[in-house]
């Protein structure tokens, strides 16, 4: 037995853990307003697992609920006070070496205004309205030039 690689994010009302195991069966979730239980046998390898996390703050049990997929199982844990942040998963400081932080999905929602994006969604932004129109096309398929990598060629003025 040994416990499944697991990702996790914070948002404002709710804790999200997906338990990447892929084909699982035999899926059991037990909600606890301060402790998550899980438990699967992977159907690849056959190989059972198992996780018990000793939770951050307190959760609502009846409004918590997991959704299993071919690749993975996911636990929204409904927070039993909104609006209050965890800094972590677990209740201890302690690292675990199968958990990590869905960086993915993470999103710092605290300071969360429409005026005030984060560095991050300006950036994103700033790509996108950059648009693929004017960008050098980079995967060499077309035979105008005759070297794909020339480096002579004049870059586009970015403002």
């Amino acid at each position: 037995m040994q416990a499944a690689t697991a990702k996790w994010y914070d948002r404002r009302d709710s804790v999200f853990i997906e338990f990447c195991v892929e084909d699982s069966k035999d899926v059991q979730v037990n909600f606890d307003k301060s402790k998550i239980d899980f438990s699967c046998v992977s159907a690849t390898d056959n190989i059972k697992h198992q996780n018990t996390v000793d939770l951050y703050g307190e959760i609502d049990p009846k409004e918590s609920k997991h959704r299993r997929t071919d690749r993975s199982v996911l636990c929204c844990l409904r927070k039993a006070e909104a609006g209050k942040s965890w800094p972590r998963l677990t209740k201890d400081k302690t690292k675990c070496n199968w958990l990590s932080v869905d960086f993915n999905n993470w999103k710092d929602w605290e300071d969360d205004s429409d005026e005030d994006l984060s560095s991050f969604d300006k950036f994103s932004e700033m790509m996108n309205s950059m648009g693929g129109d004017d960008l050098p096309d980079l995967d060499g398929g077309d035979d105008e030039h005759d070297s794909a990598d020339s480096d002579d060629e004049k870059m586009p003025d970015l403002e």
